[in-house]
């Protein structure tokens, strides 16, 4: 009997020894498994989660954003710019006289936009390309969102009387615009952008003025619900023209489904680049201040290829 008992004792270790053993094994290839699951994450390149909505408009004031206009889509655009409200009742705190831009915007890819305008002062058309160099993006994508405004204008109100002799040349009348526009969205609520800007006059009113003006621009946005931000443009310039004034701006951004409308105060009428950074002739020191706004309403002209074939859209 004891032969036999000790037979089962050990036959029973045995036995419990394969379980501690499979058990172990079975702990350990689950354990790898999971660390080479957890390997091929690492090493898995992640998808670009792009920065989305930054500002709400392609414009934040008078001046552009990195905002594109995605590719097949028209923005017809109107601004307007009031005269200066401490001129009080005579004037109707300024609504009696108004600067009026007409423009449209057409986005030929998502990163590639043009545009032509044309304002009331000095009867004045501009044309401009803007495209987006880098996009804002998480897991290690860009930190900013940068592109590029170029713009060429013309004024075409009547030139200066001259003495005999002379002529007034069509590209005395020319203006060019080169801007860089970083942007970066902070969170959901705060956005804040700088714009380096050059802008060439080919004819200045005096040879001790510049015909190149170098400024930089700051704006921001702060959205204050899900359809009302506020937002806040300054141009400061290095080099001055004589007799302007560094363009400050701030507004209110209502979005309304396909419509933006942008109300602002501003120190300037003109509403093109050459003229509101450069030569911006009021000052908010002495009540030289501007009510205005811009309205914007968006068409899709060109059906995006995930639509096409689609009889809902």
């Amino acid at each position: 009997m004891r032969i036999v008992a000790a037979s089962l004792f050990t036959a029973c270790l045995l036995q419990t020894g394969v379980v501690f053993a499979q058990t172990d094994t079975s702990k350990k290839s689950k354990d790898d498994s999971a660390e080479l699951i957890a390997m091929l994450d690492e090493s898995t390149p992640k998808k670009k989660d792009y920065t989305l909505a930054t500002f709400k408009s392609t414009r934040l004031i008078n001046g552009h954003t990195i905002e594109h206009l995605a590719a097949g889509v028209l923005d017809f655009r109107i601004g307007h710019r009031f005269g200066e409200a401490k001129d009080g009742l005579y004037s109707l705190f300024g609504l009696d006289g108004a600067s009026t831009l007409l423009g449209l915007d057409y986005g030929i890819t998502d990163w590639l936009m043009v545009g032509i305008n044309r304002s009331t002062y000095q009867k004045e058309f501009q044309g401009f390309v803007k495209t987006k160099l880098l996009r804002q993006a998480e897991h290690g994508g860009s930190p900013i969102t940068l592109s590029y405004m170029g713009a060429v204008s013309a004024q075409t109100v009547t030139g200066p009387s001259l003495p005999a002799g002379q002529e007034y040349y069509f590209s005395n009348r020319l203006f060019y615009v080169n801007q860089l526009l970083i942007a970066r969205k902070f969170s959901k609520w705060l956005s804040l952008q700088l714009i380096p800007t050059h802008i060439h006059y080919n004819l200045v009113p005096t040879t001790g003025e510049p015909n190149d003006v170098i400024a930089l621009g700051v704006g921001g946005r702060l959205k204050l619900s899900n359809r009302i931000a506020l937002t806040t443009e300054y141009y400061y310039r290095f080099n001055q023209l004589v007799g302007y004034y560094n363009a400050a701006s701030i507004g209110f951004d209502i979005e309304t489904g396909g419509h933006v409308f942008q109300l602002m105060f501003t120190n300037a009428t003109a509403m093109t680049e050459r003229a509101f950074i450069g030569q911006s002739g009021s000052n908010w020191g002495d009540g030289g201040i501007h009510f205005g706004f811009n309205i914007s309403r968006v068409f899709t002209i060109v059906k995006p290829k995930e639509f096409k074939g689609s009889s809902k859209w």
